[in-house]
């Protein structure tokens, strides 16, 4: 978070908080909550889909 530029006031740079940066390239944070409906449910779902046939 802190690379994000509505933080970029605080003056961090890549490196200060590596541990953080390591884990933001290494994981995917996905919106899991009862309130989801199906209709977002089916983009996320589409979205991820797109990604990987576009990989292959």
């Amino acid at each position: 978070m802190h690379l994000q530029k509505c933080f970029s006031h605080l003056n961090y740079k890549t490196g200060d908080f590596s541990v953080a940066e390591h884990a933001a390239l290494h994981t995917l944070a996905l919106p899991i909550y009862p309130e989801l409906s199906d209709a977002q449910l089916e983009y996320v779902v589409e979205k991820i889909k797109a990604f990987y046939l576009k990989k292959s």
